[in-house]
């Protein structure tokens, strides 16, 4: 693993997963989302990582969607604009790479892996919906695999690299660095490789600091110091995780696609609260938050110029 001296924070302020019905301060309209974002940078965000959605929460593919969301970021901050290939469960391959493919951002994730990812269990603790497609959202993950085969990741690395997008990759278990690693020897991954550790998702490896230690072993392993690692986890343990990653050397992630809560039984007010929260641990670690352009020259980005188009 590369051990920078600075830390980078990135911010998923929306995601697919959690439902507006868990939480009254999850942002659903473009606005919302656009807000979200810009105070995050604030807080001392680098990277946004972005989903879209319907003003009722539906997570959204159209290009017409982003296109309130990704502009508005651009022109408010310099952050990293990082933008989902995963979107969800119920999309197509080509819905899930709209919004990349239409804004060309300098970052893109990619699941390296299909999966069980399974978050029905949202269903046992929600007794009052706020929208109808919320419960059958959630329930049909416990029977539909997400699926993102070889040809997919290929196909993915192939039609955002070629625009000079690099990737965020998304790793739920340890098998998914060996996928990586397939692609970084057949040269359609350059490194320097961002790694995104994910843990406590039901399909995929657990939410134990054990199994963190042990992903950043197989990719000191695989990778040797071509990579630089980031973790999470889904839930209650979003900040224990991302304080373990900073000790460990590596850079973190939160933000409201990842946990809802600010501490235990509270709910976070917006992803902002979270960033503030891991920056103080980070800098109570002794180490310093990456500006974006301090994360672009880490991660060897090509500049936000193209991602407003």
């Amino acid at each position: 693993m590369r051990r920078a001296s600075k830390v980078i924070i990135t911010t998923a302020v929306t995601g697919s997963v959690n439902v507006p019905s868990q939480s009254p301060y999850l942002p659903l309209s473009a606005a919302e989302v656009v807000a979200a974002a810009v105070e995050s940078v604030e807080a001392g965000s680098a990277i946004v990582h972005l989903h879209a959605r319907h003003p009722d929460g539906r997570p959204a593919w159209e290009p017409e969607i982003f296109a309130e969301i990704v502009p508005p970021i651009v022109a408010r901050t310099g952050a990293v604009i990082n933008i989902t290939t995963g979107g969800s469960t119920a999309m197509t391959m080509e819905q899930r790479l709209a919004g990349a493919t239409t804004f060309e951002p300098e970052l893109a994730s990619l699941n390296m892996g299909s999966m069980n990812f399974v978050y029905s269990g949202i269903a046992d603790k929600v007794t009052d919906w706020k929208h109808d497609w919320e419960k059958p959202y959630v329930l049909n993950t416990y029977s539909q695999p997400f699926v993102n085969s070889f040809d997919r990741i290929e196909n993915t690395l192939r039609t955002l690299g070629a625009n000079g997008t690099r990737f965020e990759y998304e790793c739920y278990d340890i098998g998914h660095l060996y996928s990586l690693a397939h692609f970084v020897d057949r040269g359609l991954a350059p490194t320097p490789l961002l790694i995104q550790g994910v843990f406590g998702i039901l399909g995929g490896i657990g939410a134990d600091h054990e199994n963190l230690e042990h992903m950043v072993r197989i990719a000191d392993k695989l990778f040797g110091d071509d990579y630089y690692f980031s973790a999470f986890a889904a839930g209650r343990d979003q900040m224990t995780f991302g304080t373990h990653s900073a000790w460990l050397g590596g850079n973190v992630r939160v933000g409201l696609e990842d946990s809802l809560w600010i501490g235990k039984g509270k709910l976070a007010t917006s992803n902002a609260e979270q960033v503030r929260k891991i920056r103080a641990v980070v800098e109570d670690l002794g180490r310093e938050i990456a500006t974006p352009d301090e994360a672009r020259s880490m991660l060897a980005l090509r500049g936000s110029e193209r991602t407003s188009s």
